[in-house]
């Protein structure tokens, strides 16, 4: 037993693998083409053509032989530091650094000079190498993988998220997009002008709010958009108005990840505001009428079959919510995507502890998701209590109040704030409650600007200020429900009293 434990400490102690060693248990060498190092290298020392192709495409992991890295990397400095490549500047950076011996001293340099193959080809080569490269670190990932997986102590959520990071990095340091040539984007530019004289002239995902589209076109494939306020301002309020805008009036598919509340409680925040009843009678805690459960019965149709998909895993590691993304996009056409919200996902294991990197690294993420399966991610983000303690007007959101990281700041294509003027006693004025800023910060791509909205807490939605005031004109007489030969719903009010209907409960 105490042999066993002995084992496995130092298993713990050496846990990066021997390419080497492995290939020998698998009978097989690790991917590697030695002679094409020797080609790349020579290649870099006499034809100066070659070497800025190489510099951007390569890294010193690149090369499986530790000489070829040494060299490698000795050409690289000196090309940082924009000495010409040569043999004898090569010998000299290498002898500074004291790996000259190390690679087989200046005999070595001259036999690679002799080893060039054709400099046409260096494109080629460099994707053999590259390819190399990505295989070992993916032979290095499952190794690592593997034996983490024969630890019963390490926890399985953890493990996965473990995997996922590596398996990323992996394919992920490797993989380079091509340079597009401005002909074909201007072309690809006119053909989405066109498409847009078809439609309603927004290019992006419909917000539902007229004034907020007429600032930014519907939501951007590739945006990462960040919604921050203080706790309770309405910010999971807001995106469900937005998610189900899109959905039922525009029938784009949404998907909604809850890591806060159980999909339950999201539903029936938007019963509530999809059939206006109390907040208290959706809860459960109050009778419904007949004539309610009828409103329910009618109301509710359009939204059951709206294409909204709610994922309520708490404390969602932020490799699992990418692979969650890419299948919805895949399987079931998504369009936009919500996180609700972003500090309480889980960065990669090897930041937990160190905040602020964690956060930055899952924002980071958020916006490679956005811009690799082309959809807009809306993330929620809390405020820090700086606003709060700032005096009247100043206590309007800044972006310096984004909480726990600057990278959220620096990654968001666009920032938006919700103000409410009523919110924790900012207005003693009856006519400001409800009343609501939308503070459009940062906008990567337009302007910037304020929205004037009116939060109906009641109702659990967010409406134009202009919609409210015609819908206050209504209840003054110039039109109402009182007036109609056939009510909507519920009872003749002539006929008997009116089930009350309370909208006390703000608590949603």
């Amino acid at each position: 037993m105490a042999e066993e434990g002995k084992k496995r400490s130092v298993r713990k102690k050496n846990p990066s693998v021997n390419l080497d060693t492995l290939g020998l248990e698998m009978g097989n060498r690790p991917p590697q083409a030695l002679d094409v190092e020797e080609a790349v290298l020579g290649a870099l020392l006499i034809e100066p053509n070659c070497i800025d192709e190489a510099m951007d495409e390569l890294t010193p992991g690149c090369f499986y032989s530790e000489k070829h890295r040494m060299i490698f990397e000795a050409m690289r400095s000196l090309n940082n530091e924009h000495i010409a490549l040569d043999f004898l500047s090569v010998s000299q950076k290498l002898k500074a650094n004291g790996n000259l011996e190390a690679v087989g001293g200046t005999v070595a340099l001259v036999q690679l000079s002799q080893k060039i193959g054709a400099a046409a080809h260096i494109e080629y080569y460099i994707r053999i190498l590259k390819q190399k490269c990505i295989q070992r670190e993916l032979i290095t990932a499952s190794y690592d993988i593997l034996k983490s997986s024969y630890d019963e102590a390490i926890n399985v959520d953890d493990l996965i998220d473990t995997a996922q990071t590596k398996l990323f990095a992996a394919i992920q340091n490797n993989v380079k997009k091509d340079v597009q040539e401005i002909g074909k984007v201007i072309n690809d530019a006119l053909d989405d002008i066109q498409r847009l004289q078809d439609t309603s002239g927004l290019s992006g995902v419909p917000s539902g709010f007229p004034s907020i589209d007429k600032i930014t076109l519907g939501w951007q494939a590739s945006d990462l958009i960040i919604l921050a306020a203080r706790p309770s301002v309405g910010k999971t309020a807001f995106v469900l108005n937005l998610a189900r805008n899109a959905a039922v009036e525009f029938n784009m598919p949404v998907a909604f990840f809850s890591l806060e509340m159980p999909a339950i409680q999201l539903a029936k925040r938007m019963m509530v505001s999809e059939t206006r009843l109390s907040a208290d009678k959706i809860k459960g805690g109050v009778k419904l009428a007949a004539w309610e459960w009828e409103q329910l019965d009618i109301q509710l149709k359009r939204l059951a079959k709206a294409p909204i998909y709610i994922d309520d895993t708490p404390s969602l590691p932020v490799m699992e919510f990418r692979s969650k993304v890419k299948k919805l996009v895949k399987q079931k056409g998504v369009r936009l995507i919500v996180v609700d919200y972003l500090q309480l996902m889980q960065g990669p294991a090897e930041l937990r502890g160190m905040r602020e990197q964690e956060v930055a690294a899952i924002s980071r993420t958020l916006k490679a998701t956005a811009k690799e399966m082309n959809v807009p991610i809306i993330a929620l983000s809390q405020l820090s209590r700086q606003s709060e303690n700032r005096q009247g007007s100043n206590r309007r959101p800044q972006l310096s109040d984004l909480r726990e990281s600057g990278s959220i700041e620096q990654d968001a294509d666009m920032v938006i704030f919700i103000h409410r003027y009523d919110y924790q006693g900012l207005s003693d004025n009856p006519d400001d409650v409800g009343r609501t800023q939308i503070i459009i910060a940062k906008h990567r791509n337009g302007a910037i600007a304020d929205v004037d909205m009116r939060f109906r807490a009641d109702e659990v939605r967010f409406v134009d200020e202009q919609e409210s005031l015609v819908n206050q004109a209504d209840s003054m007489g110039f039109a109402s429900a009182m007036n109609d030969d056939n009510p909507p719903f519920g009872p003749d009010p002539m006929s008997g009293p009116m089930p009350a209907n309370e909208f006390g409960n703000t608590d949603f």
